[in-house]
């Protein structure tokens, strides 16, 4: 067994794999994921071929993100994946940890230091697109403003994730709340291999947060369409249930580390697999 790093074009068949497990990533994720940190994706690797993965990506000095952690069926059970983990955990060093992870394996992910901080709840439904005069298409001068906004919503900076997230292309486009002239909040809506996922929401309430996902879907629709909520997030949560999502998936929220401080401007996660 041997594990390194991933190609860049092996990210492409770890998403699949994410895939056949439910998780439903993003069109053109892959990308932005190795933009996030080059060296924070891992593979173990057996008679040249990976089966297992996992990501760990340093977002900041401080602060790193766990996720894609999968493993192929045939190659379970045989400590393939706690050696990878061990392994990837490593490239964070002293920093802080986050994951969403399967909340079934809180038990194992405490041995490894990890405290629950809470959930993330995914809502499916669909939603009326509706441009708003206040609402526009991101541009790369926003990059700044929305870069603060969202560490003043996380409790921590990931510019390389950002500047690679919000460059507008096909099938992922950003839109800012603009008011007097500054940025007041921004969503992001993906297409996925099911629908679309909108995420993050930075905005002031929840229903500042429905606003830019509506706005959202008039420059990218989609039929059905995804939002992953942090569980304390109650206004956001009942806003989506008004308007008939329900909740079809949960994940721990957990960190091994001091949990950043999250903002009240934190309304959707970007991702449950890079935070």
């Amino acid at each position: 067994m041997k594990l390194r790093v991933a190609k860049p074009s092996e990210l492409d068949l770890i998403l699949d794999w994410a895939a056949h497990e439910g998780w439903n990533p993003g069109v053109a994720d892959a990308p932005a994921f190795h933009a996030s940190d080059p060296y924070g994706v891992f593979v173990a690797e057996i008679a040249s071929d990976p089966v297992a993965a996992i990501s760990v990506v340093n977002h900041c000095d401080n602060m790193a993100f766990l996720g894609l952690y999968l493993c192929l069926p045939d190659y379970r059970g045989q400590g393939i994946g706690y050696a990878l983990w061990t392994h990837a955990l490593a490239h964070a060093g002293e920093r802080v940890v986050g994951l969403d992870g399967v909340a079934e394996q809180q038990g194992n992910y405490a041995k490894s230091g990890f405290v629950p901080a809470g959930a993330s709840l995914r809502f499916q439904g669909s939603l009326t697109a509706a441009p708003d005069p206040t609402v526009r298409l991101a541009t790369a001068r926003d990059l700044p403003e929305l870069v603060a906004l969202d560490r003043a919503a996380n409790g921590y900076a990931r510019p390389r994730f950002l500047s690679a997230w919000l460059a507008g292309q096909d099938s992922r486009k950003t839109v800012v709340l603009e008011r007097a002239g500054a940025c007041r909040g921004f969503a992001t809506v993906r297409r996925c291999r099911t629908g679309v996922k909108i995420g993050p929401i930075i905005a002031d309430d929840a229903v500042v947060a429905i606003t830019l996902a509506r706005a959202a879907l008039a420059v990218l629709a989609g039929d059905t369409v995804i939002i992953d909520v942090p569980s304390d997030n109650e206004p956001l949560v009942q806003a989506l249930a008004d308007l008939g999502f329900a909740e079809t998936f949960a994940t721990a929220r957990m960190y091994r580390g001091p949990a950043p401080v999250s903002g009240p401007n934190r309304q959707a996660i970007a991702t449950m697999e890079l935070g």
